[in-house]
């Protein structure tokens, strides 16, 4: 029988050129499903009720929701560092850091740890665990014995699946990590853990700064959608396109933090201009919880908050390099002139 009459769906493999198809069989691509079933809503309260013979099917918000985390569990191949930053205090990195180190620890089955550079006693630990007895100036006094997750983990808190470790709260340690200290803990870091969240301290020319913004592979810059705010930004944009590839602030994630939007701010006209200067700009509004500054309960923020918080993992996750070559097993080259 000839290739011509082959069964299309038995037949000889495809030409190498068509091969490229075969990365989109997936579970999710190939399995046929009954029924798709809405989970949320009036959608999923009434395929529930009728007990599946009435199924109004997924709506666009969930099937946002899915999309959403369908990106955020893209596969990761090599440890992938994530720098979050800001050039100013008071904007809510902090809070950004802790949160999008929640989602992604929520919804991706490796290892995600979140880490404070912070100056002067960073507050990240406070925010999700409560746990600072432990920081990273201790893990650097013992950090020639690491060598296991087990090592590392007695240095970490939990929050939920996000390990966390804290910054160093001794007001006698306010010069914080040297750039030489943070990226010796990155090292080890990059051994254990598939991402790594580092919540930077406020300002960019600090040595510790410098040492995040070179080690990282993403870059999230949080500003707020106010005057001052996103002149700030404009200004820390600047400051990288100078010291740096032009591509890191095209590839760059902005969060602009809106606790301080007002209607006297066209915000539309804010969100465009950074669109053009960035891959990618999410608007976190204001949530209640997150305004307390106390620690953080994922499950009291808002849908909208969460929503959010969701888009910016997303967005980091669409980065992420699937090549499979072992957590930690990749060179990094680091730049100096940062």
């Amino acid at each position: 029988m000839s290739s011509e009459d082959a069964d299309p769906d038995r037949g000889p493999a495809r030409e190498a050129g068509e091969l490229s198809d075969v990365e989109e069989l997936t579970a999710d691509t190939i399995v046929r499903r009954r029924v798709d079933r809405p989970q949320g809503g009036w959608r999923g309260a009434v395929f529930t009720a009728s007990r599946g013979l009435l199924n109004p099917g997924v709506g666009p918000e969930e099937h946002a929701y899915r999309d959403q985390v369908r990106r955020i569990r893209r596969p990761l191949g090599s440890a992938h560092q994530i720098a979050i930053t800001s050039i100013n205090g008071g904007v809510g990195k902090t809070t950004v850091a802790a949160c999008v180190g929640l989602v992604l620890a929520e919804h991706r089955g490796d290892r995600v740890v979140a880490l404070d550079a912070s100056q002067n006693a960073g507050t990240l630990a406070d925010r999700l665990t409560g746990d600072t007895s432990r920081t990273v100036r201790d893990m650097l006094g013992e950090i020639d014995s690491l060598g296991s997750l087990a090592d590392v983990s007695r240095f970490t808190s939990l929050a939920g699946r996000l390990q966390v470790i804290a910054s160093e709260q001794d007001p006698a340690m306010s010069e914080g990590l040297t750039r030489a200290e943070y990226e010796r803990v990155c090292e080890v870091l990059r051994r254990f853990y598939n991402v790594v969240i580092t919540d930077s301290g406020s300002g960019l020319v600090h040595s510790a700064v410098g040492g995040t913004l070179a080690l990282a592979h993403s870059l999230v810059i949080v500003g707020s959608p106010t005057a001052d705010g996103a002149s700030r930004v404009n200004k820390t944009l600047d400051w990288l396109l100078a010291r740096g590839p032009a591509q890191r602030v095209s590839d760059a994630v902005l969060v602009l933090t809106c606790d301080r939007a007002t209607k006297h701010i066209d915000t539309v006209r804010v969100r465009r201009h950074f669109e053009a200067r960035c891959r990618a700009v999410v608007e976190v509004p204001f949530d209640p919880h997150l305004a307390t500054g106390a620690q953080i309960e994922i499950d009291r923020v808002r849908a909208a908050t969460q929503d959010a918080f969701r888009s910016i993992a997303a967005h980091l996750a669409d980065r992420f390099d699937a090549t499979p070559v072992g957590v930690g097993a990749e060179m990094v080259t680091v730049d100096r002139a940062l």
